[in-house]
C-alpha cells in the first residue's frame, strides 16, 4: 500500500466504585437527571474534594496488569475549559504525574501477536451530560455523571488500521472487566474509546497530522470510523491538500466523521496542580492489596489452555473472552477424556454460547454446568453417544430435564456399539439395497455414503459411526 493507516486510542474506562471519585454521591447508572450530584460535583463555594482510595487501587490494579511503573506519588491537576455540563470551569485529572506510567498490552492479528506500548494511565473524573433530543431546540443539561472516576488509558501511536485499533480495543475491553474494575458497558458510556487517526506514506518515520473521533461506543462503529478518517485524509494528501488538526465525531447513519472543534493541545488546557488535593501517596498497605487482589492474566490463562489442555490458540483465546467463560472452560476441562477437550471447548464455543447469548445470560448463570458438560465428554468417550447425539442432549439439559445420565435414559439415546446388532442391521440394508452395492462395487463411491446413512437411518442415529464404516466396508468387499 501506498499509505500506512496510524492509530492511537485513548480510552475512558468508568471504575466499578460506589461513589464517586471526589465526593461520596452515587455513581448508579439510570438515575432521574440531577438527582446524583452532590454539592462537591456542582462545584458549591466552599467545598473540598476527597479522592476516593477504591478508585486508586483499581488505578493501581491495572498497572500492575499491563506491567507498568506505578508512580507512589501522583500529582492532581485541574484541567481548564468551559462547557456547560462541566460545572467547575475544569477537570479534575492528572497530567505531569499520572498514577500509572508505561505498561503494554499484547494483541492478536492476522501476521501474530503484537504488543501494542501504553503511555500512561491517570485517574480524573467524568463530566455531565448535555441532552439536546428532547427539548425542542434547547440543550438539558444531566449532572449526574459529573465526578464519576475514570481511569484514561492511552496507547502510544503503535496500531496499524483499523483491524488492528479494533483488536487493541477489544483485548483492554477484556481485561479492564477481567480484573473487575470496569464493567465495561460501552451503551451506558462505561467504557469509551477516542482515535486518533493520521497518515503516511509507507515507509517513512514521522508521522502525519492527527484527527481524534471522539467517544466511540461500539467496536463496529469504531473501524467503520477509522476506515472512514484514514479514506478522507488520504483523499485530501493525493490532492496536493493539507490536514487540519481537529476533533471530530462519528456519524454512524451515514458512515462518515465530521468536523466538531479544532483540536486542542495540552498548553490550551492550562493545566496546574489542584490546591485543593495533596500529592496523591499510594501506600504499601494499599499497593500489596491491589497486587493480591489481582487474579491471573488472560494471557496466562490462554497459554495454559494451550500447554496443559492442548487446544489450539484460537479456541485459548474464545475461552479467555471473560473470566468467567475461562473459569467456567478450565473447570470442564479438568478431569475430562484428554481426548475430548477440543470437543469441549467447541461446545462451549459452539452450541452452549448461542443458547447464552438467546437467553441473553451470562455463561455464570448457565443451567449446563461444566461438570455436566464433562459428563457429556465422558458419554462421547465411552461411546454411549454419538457425536450428532450431542446437541440434543445438551439442549435437554439446558432446557432442565436432568443431567447428562438422566437424558440419556429418558430418551433412550444409548449409541449401539454392539458389533452383532450392527452387523445384523447392515445386512438387511444391503439385502434392500443391491442396485447401490453394485454401484459402489464399481467403483461409485457416493454409494457407500448413501449405504451409511440407511444404516443410521435404521438405528434413528444411534448406530456408532466408525463401527458402521468398518462393518460396512468388511461386507462390501468380500
Amino acid at each position: 500500500m501506498a499509505w500506512e493507516i496510524v492509530v492511537g486510542i485513548e480510552t475512558h474506562a468508568q471504575l466499578l466504585t460506589r461513589s464517586k471519585m471526589f465526593s461520596g454521591a452515587s455513581t448508579a447508572f439510570g438515575a432521574p437527571p440531577n438527582t446524583q450530584a452532590c454539592a462537591v460535583d456542582i462545584a458549591l463555594p466552599g467545598v473540598l474534594p476527597v479522592a476516593n482510595a477504591a478508585a486508586v487501587e483499581m488505578a493501581v490494579k491495572f498497572g500492575l496488569a499491563i506491567g507498568a511503573r506505578i508512580n507512589r506519588r501522583s500529582v492532581f491537576a485541574r484541567k481548564n475549559y468551559f462547557y456547560p455540563d462541566l460545572p467547575k470551569g475544569y477537570q479534575i485529572s492528572q497530567y505531569e504525574i499520572p498514577i500509572v506510567a508505561g505498561g503494554s498490552l499484547r494483541i492478536a492479528t492476522p501476521g501474530g501477536e503484537k504488543t501494542i506500548r501504553i503511555t500512561r494511565a491517570h485517574l480524573e473524573e467524568d463530566a455531565g451530560k448535555s441532552l439536546h433530543e428532547d427539548f425542542h431546540g434547547m440543550t438539558g443539561i444531566d449532572l449526574n455523571r459529573a465526578g464519576t472516576p475514570l481511569l484514561e488509558i492511552v496507547s502510544e501511536p503503535d496500531l496499524r488500521g483499523a483491524q488492528e485499533a479494533v483488536a487493541y480495543a477489544r483485548a483492554l475491553h477484556t481485561l479492564v472487566r477481567w480484573i473487575g474494575i470496569c464493567d465495561g458497558n460501552m451503551q451506558e458510556g462505561s467504557f469509551r474509546c477516542d482515535a486518533n487517526v493520521s497518515v503516511r506514506k509507507s515507509g517513512e518515520s514521522k508521522l502525519g497530522t492527527r484527527c481524534e473521533i471522539k467517544n466511540l461506543n461500539s467496536f463496529l462503529f469504531m473501524e467503520q470510523a477509522i476506515e472512514f478518517e484514514a479514506e478522507r485524509q488520504i483523499g485530501i494528501l493525493e490532492d496536493g491538500g493539507s490536514i487540519a488538526q481537529e476533533t471530530r465525531l462519528y456519524d454512524p447513519d451515514k458512515g462518515e466523521t465530521r468536523s466538531m472543534r479544532s483540536k486542542e493541545d495540552a498548553q490550551d488546557y492550562r493545566y496546574f496542580p489542584d490546591p485543593d488535593l495533596l500529592p496523591l501517596t499510594v501506600s504499601e498497605a494499599l499497593f500489596a492489596k491491589a497486587q493480591a487482589s489481582l487474579p491471573e492474566l488472560p494471557e496466562v490463562r490462554r497459554e495454559k489452555l494451550v500447554s496443559a489442555y492442548a487446544l489450539t490458540p484460537a479456541q485459548a483465546g474464545l475461552l479467555t473472552s471473560s473470566i468467567e467463560t475461562s473459569s467456567y472452560a478450565l473447570s470442564a476441562l479438568e478431569g475430562a477424556p484428554a481426548a475430548r477437550r477440543q470437543d469441549i471447548a467447541n461446545w462451549i464455543a459452539g452450541p452452549l454460547s448461542a443458547k447464552l447469548n438467546e437467553s441473553g445470560l451470562d455463561i455464570s448463570a448457565s443451567s449446563v454446568t461444566p461438570e455436566q458438560l464433562r459428563r457429556l465428554a465422558e458419554k462421547v468417550e465411552d461411546g454411549t453417544l454419538s457425536g450428532k447425539m450431542v446437541k440434543d442432549v445438551l439442549d435437554a439439559v439446558w432446557s432442565g430435564e436432568g443431567g447428562v445420565d438422566q437424558v440419556i435414559a429418558k430418551r433412550g439415546l444409548q449409541q449401539i456399539s454392539d458389533a452383532g446388532a450392527i452387523e445384523k442391521i447392515v445386512e438387511d440394508v444391503l439385502a434392500r439395497n443391491a442396485r447401490q452395492v453394485e454401484d459402489y462395487r464399481a467403483g461409485k463411491d457416493k454409494a457407500f455414503n448413501s449405504l451409511v446413512g440407511q444404516v443410521m437411518k435404521a438405528t434413528q442415529g444411534k448406530a456408532n459411526p466408525a463401527q458402521v464404516n468398518a462393518i460396512l466396508k468388511a461386507k462390501l468387499t468380500r
